[in-house]
């Protein structure tokens, strides 16, 4: 591993070489302790030889001969541009651990293994090799030898093993052998042949498949293969093979997590259970399983995971798992995924869930698919051609699933929760489903949990397949924050999950897609009139200008850009290695500027062609590109293409990447636009309510020693968002009086409000040191610590000492639930 890429530093590696090797299917095998905090088991990776390798060219061992000398010549001072398979082959921070193994089963050696347990995990520092053996460790093994690099780390890995799928009954049907038992080719090839065979097996023939995957996982191990651990890798080789393509294809590793690794959350739920959940960390899956991580290892998986009685697992799968009780107190859960996506999409979440039903849920299902029959005519058409992703059970090419407005969904939450669910977050669902299907058309998955996730949860939502964690925060208020975020992450099934970004770095395709759809699907599912609708999205758009300008000034220039590797997007290294540039920066994780100029570009796109035109440009792009990766110029160019001449306005491709991507700070054209939605008749509203509270605020100075009644009547009732407008202006002010804020409070019932209203109350709170509201800014931040790390920093800025003892207190009762990255800017703000 190249010394530049720390795992203290800010951008994350993506080590896999997958030029090489490539993982097409995952079968995870996973035990749950609750009592330990892991979850031991194994996971078979069944690949395929990368794009990059010839395996009948003869200059590909000199390739990989080359690149292990360039390896050996390279200075630790010098980033790192040569592929990562010879990196790691030759790297001070490895050891390896195992057997060498011929394909002829030749006798193996053990080499010493790292502890006593003969565990070899990725601590941040790895055991170096010691300087007898060669700094490329020649005289063992040879510097020829292929080297399988996956992402990983904060596990134990206990043993990798090749897998004899070539023991499994009835597989020599994808052979060109009769009989296995009698082959005259070597066994490695024929298991490789195997794996070839079954991995590129046509969609429909997707069951079989899947039962084969289920049965070659099960196949004893025929031969244990080297591997060494860094700090954000694991390098598996087998003694003597030189190519990828005469690598084993099959492999098995048994492995553990750490209880502190950084892909999942070890916590209690709101009442009190234990559970453990993949939380989005910035460091993905790499830490609950050995992957490959860039987003072109687009695969399919299946797992089956144990736990304790009473305990239920939700997983990103198509199937509605239904547990298979094997001893009186374990039971086992089983899901599978057959549309081929990046392992960073994995979702695992194992709790004392309770499923959250109500009885009237079939009526509302009935209405909000009547209200999208309008636009299934059009979308009967989306069945017609072929797709551009690879060969799938893809739902685009069902008529039934074209047909369907609302998806079999269901809900789960703590038990502490569930009345509330019932009654905000249920109804909510098929009105939202429905209404992105009337703009979309057909949904990419068969169907959806939505899990109300613990407390210490970093965000108001995460979608992954067939599943989405909301925030407990979504649920106070009206249904307003509820059904707004429910929309943004139902979107994400379009536009981040089947259509995924080439280049981490352009989040903005996923964010900025969402945030804008949020506003359309939560107007449809509301069905307001058209004046209303505008209205609204007026007013959240200055909502959405007033927090852009703000992070701007308040953040640095670099973390603003939305394409930071500008000419270099999407490019990898020559193994298939590549680093997400800023994916480790902590305070990047909370910035909202990949949403905000996402949105703002899409939004001025959609006003230059009307939103009709621009609504049908997006379908056209879902039916081209679902299930496959993209760049910000395959958008754009083909929305370009649909633009009339007339209305392009100078628009090209690079235009757009010059003004709204590749720099920092406000976009121009967006600097136009901003005095028309100040005109707006909500936005007018609650300018006139903010001077009401002005002229309050100086009468009550003035007799404060009268202590004269307020009038609360003389106020308008206000929406959620223009109650979110009405505190940012007031925190304007200099100074609002203890009566003033009282009488606010009680005018709006703040503490009532959505979490949106309420962190804007407690900024009020803070900034004029308005001691009654002080359970309010503690209760923010026990129950809302989605949205609540600023909050620290504002009780500290003040330097108030009952204040600061608030903010310290606080954090001492969250800190041990807290995920790492809030943790870390927690903790740098208060010590």
């Amino acid at each position: 591993m190249d010394a530049q890429l720390d795992p203290m530093k800010d951008d994350l590696p993506l080590m896999a070489n997958t030029s090489y090797m490539l993982v097409k299917h995952y079968v995870l095998d996973l035990d749950v302790d609750f009592k330990s905090k892991v979850i031991e088991g194994s996971i078979v990776l069944f690949f395929e030889t990368g794009s990059r390798y010839q395996k009948t060219s003869s200059p590909g061992k000199e390739c990989c001969q080359s690149e292990f000398d360039q390896c050996c010549e390279t200075r630790a001072s010098e980033p790192c541009h040569v592929p990562v398979a010879s990196v790691s082959a030759c790297s001070s921070q490895m050891e390896y651990n195992g057997c060498a193994v011929s394909g002829k089963g030749e006798e193996a050696t053990r080499l010493p293994s790292p502890d006593e347990n003969g565990n070899h995990s990725n601590n941040e520092q790895a055991s170096g090799i010691s300087g007898s053996k060669d700094s490329c460790d020649r005289e063992n093994h040879g510097n020829e030898d292929f080297v399988l690099v996956l992402d990983c780390c904060d596990l134990s890995v206990l043993k990798v093993e090749e897998v004899d799928v070539a023991a499994v009954p009835g597989i020599e049907k994808f052979t060109r052998c009769a009989k296995l038992s009698d082959v005259s080719k070597e066994l490695g090839s024929v298991r490789n042949e195997i794996v070839h065979e079954l991995v590129t097996l046509p969609a429909n023939r997707w069951e079989e498949q899947l039962s084969y995957f289920t049965d070659c996982s099960q196949a004893p191990g025929c031969g244990e293969l080297l591997f060494a651990t860094g700090p954000w890798s694991l390098e598996v080789r087998k003694s003597g093979i030189q190519t990828p393509s005469d690598f084993p294809h099959a492999i098995r590793i048994r492995y553990k997590t750490n209880p502190e690794g950084r892909s999942v959350s070890w916590t209690a739920d709101q009442s009190g259970k234990p559970c453990v959940y993949t939380m989005g960390s910035p460091i993905n899956n790499r830490a609950l399983f050995p992957c490959q991580e860039p987003p072109i290892a687009l695969s399919t998986w299946q797992a089956s995971v144990r736990t304790a009685a009473g305990f239920v697992v939700l997983m990103s799968g198509e199937n509605s798992a239904e547990p298979v009780r094997l001893r009186e107190d374990v039971l086992s859960w089983y899901y599978y995924v057959s549309m081929p996506m990046p392992a960073s999409t994995f979702t695992l979440a194992v709790g004392c869930w309770q499923e959250v039903k109500q009885q009237s849920l079939t009526a509302a299902t009935q209405t909000n698919t009547e209200f999208s029959l309008p636009s299934l005519q059009a979308d009967s058409r989306w069945h017609e051609g072929t797709c551009g992703h690879v060969e799938y059970p893809c739902r685009f090419h069902h008529p039934a699933a074209g047909w369907q407005a609302v998806i079999p969904h269901r809900v789960f939450s703590p038990r502490s929760l569930v009345e509330r669910c019932e009654e905000r977050l249920l109804p909510l669902i098929p009105q939202c489903l429905s209404a992105a299907y009337t703009t979309l058309g057909t949904h990419p998955f068969s169907r959806l949990d939505v899990l109300v996730v613990p407390s210490n949860f970093s965000s108001l939502g995460m979608a992954s397949p067939h599943i989405i964690f909301l925030s407990q925060s979504v649920l106070s208020g009206g249904s307003h924050l509820c059904g707004t975020r429910l929309c943004h992450e139902i979107a994400h099934a379009w536009f981040g999950l089947a259509i995924g970004a080439r280049d981490w770095t352009e989040e903005w395709i996923s964010e900025g897609f969402a945030t804008f759809l949020e506003d359309v699907f939560w107007a449809r599912a509301q069905q307001l009139p058209h004046d209303e609708v505008k209205g609204q999205q007026e007013l959240r758009a200055l909502l959405r200008w007033r927090r852009l300008r703000d992070e701007v000034q308040n953040s640095e220039e670099e973390l603003q850009v939305l394409r930071p590797n500008k000419e270099s997007t999407g490019e990898l290294s020559e193994s298939g290695a590549s680093v997400v540039k800023y994916g480790l920066k902590a305070e990047k994780i909370f910035m909202q500027v990949h949403y905000l100029k996402g949105y703002f570009l899409l939004r001025s796109l959609a006003r230059t062609i009307g939103e009709a035109s621009y609504l049908a440009s997006l379908q056209k792009f879902v039916r081209k590109f679902h299930g496959q990766l993209v760049l910000s110029q395959d958008f754009l160019g083909m929305l370009l293409e649909d633009i009339p001449k007339q209305k392009k306005s100078g628009l090209t491709v690079e235009s757009i990447f010059q003004n709204w991507l590749d720099t920092s700070g406000i976009p121009k054209p967006l600097l136009e636009e901003v005095g028309t939605w100040k005109e707006c008749q909500l936005v007018r509203q609650v300018s006139g309510e903010v001077t009401k509270w002005i002229q309050t605020n100086q009468r009550v100075r003035k007799s404060s020693k009268k202590k004269r009644k307020l009038d609360e009547e003389t106020f308008q009732k206000l929406l959620p968002d223009q109650l979110v407008l009405l505190l940012e202006s007031l925190l304007e002010e200099k100074t609002l009086c203890p009566r003033t804020l009282q009488c606010l409070e009680r005018t709006y019932q703040l503490r009532e409000q959505d979490a949106e209203v309420r962190h804007r109350w407690c900024e009020l709170v803070i900034k004029h040191k308005y001691v009654p509201g002080y359970a309010d800014v503690e209760r923010f931040l026990r129950e809302d610590q989605a949205m609540g790390v600023y909050l620290y920093g504002e009780l500290m800025v003040n330097e108030d000492a009952k204040q600061q003892e608030l903010a310290r207190k606080c954090f001492a009762s969250a800190q041990e639930h807290m995920d790492a990255s809030s943790a870390k800017v927690v903790a740098e703000m208060l010590f």
